[in-house]
């Protein structure tokens, strides 16, 4: 009786051991996101340009 006992726990511990599927975990993407560029360094170089036309000129 003890015998048997202890096989239905060693069986019932075993079964849970391998309870997984031995199918491939699905993993996400990792989503990366970059910050967004505004549009205000393409002000930028020609108002430098103005500035400098502006200096020379009244040099």
């Amino acid at each position: 009786m003890k015998k048997l006992v202890l096989a239905a726990a060693l069986t019932a511990a075993a079964s849970t051991a391998f309870a997984g599927s031995m199918a491939e975990p699905v993993v996400e993407p990792v989503v990366i996101e970059e910050d967004a560029g505004s549009s205000a360094p393409g002000v930028w170089v020609p108002l430098l340009l103005l500035v400098i036309v502006a200096a020379a000129a009244s040099a």
